[in-house]
């Protein structure tokens, strides 16, 4: 097998593919479509484990033996709810009202899949996000410029104007779709290592002092 395998990103996620890039990686993209329906009862993690590992299948159904896929799914979760993208503007002003000034939880699930030998690995990181007490101007403005819209949870944690989280004291890249970290430990795994120094990377790209990175590089098994 090569030694410095492609990568296929299988998501037209702008984000992730600018997360991807840090790690050196070669890659192109493959979005994949799947049902991201919910299942009756199914919980956030096991949700995003679900979807990420259906998309890697889907985007390895045309992988060369050289191309490992990558993807990813994320969801917010409150109060053990599932909270996706929101339908119209209306509903996205209403998961912002929900989760104003209160903590929940960022799920997301990766999946790698080599296609050499059809060997797949799958993660899970779990993000603690405090939101702080922002006015109902400012969600009115924020859902006008539309951004919420294709976002779950009617957020980006990166939105310059709105500013929605404050205190984060996780993974910063999982809030944004992709957690290099845990990314960096499943392709270690098959190989495929990034060329940089991932964590510094990433806290230089986000400008953010990154407290949890250490201690996912260092574990050997799912966080």
């Amino acid at each position: 097998m090569n030694n410095r395998p492609i990568l296929v990103l299988a998501s037209n996620s702008p984000r992730r593919r600018e997360l991807l890039a840090l790690g050196g990686w070669m890659f192109h993209l493959r979005p994949a479509e799947v049902d991201e329906t919910p299942r009756p009862g199914e919980a956030p993690g096991t949700y995003v484990l679900r979807l990420a590992e259906s998309k890697a299948r889907a985007g390895a159904a045309a992988a060369r033996p050289d191309e490992i896929v990558v993807a990813a799914d994320t969801t917010v979760a409150v109060d053990g709810e599932i909270l996706g993208k929101p339908r119209d503007m209306s509903e996205a002003a209403e998961m912002l009202r929900r989760l104003r000034g209160r903590t929940h939880q960022v799920q997301t699930g990766i999946a790698v899949i080599r296609a050499a030998d059809g060997a797949c690995l799958s993660d899970l990181c779990t993000t603690d996000v405090p939101m702080r007490p922002y006015r109902d101007d400012e969600i009115e403005a924020y859902v006008a410029s539309g951004d919420p819209l294709d976002k779950a949870g009617a957020y980006a944690i990166q939105h310059a104007g709105f500013h929605p989280v404050e205190a984060l004291a996780g993974c910063y890249a999982s809030v944004m779709g992709l957690p290099l970290c845990h990314l960096t430990r499943l392709l270690s795994q098959l190989d495929a290592p990034p060329r940089t120094d991932i964590a510094a990377e990433c806290q230089s790209a986000l400008q953010y002092g990154c407290p949890v990175y250490a201690g996912i590089l260092d574990e050997q098994g799912e966080s």
